[in-house]
């Protein structure tokens, strides 16, 4: 969504548009969102499979393994 919303504000100086996606995705990616959920996810059986198989943040096909 904050990709989305950069790209529509996209007639706004680059620099004033381009900190708030990057922020967000810093966020979720190595902040408060993804590092806490698998923290979490860590306790169930058969999780580290799926999360070496898996893309992290990026959608794409899963790794065979």
């Amino acid at each position: 969504m904050w990709w989305g919303l950069f790209l529509i504000a996209c007639q706004a100086p680059a620099a004033a548009t381009l900190v708030a996606p990057a922020l967000m995705t810093y966020l979720l990616v190595g902040g408060s969102g993804k590092a806490l959920l698998e923290r979490h996810m860590a306790e169930r059986p058969g999780f580290a499979a799926y999360a070496a198989r898996t893309s992290g943040f990026f959608p794409r096909p899963p790794r065979r393994g």
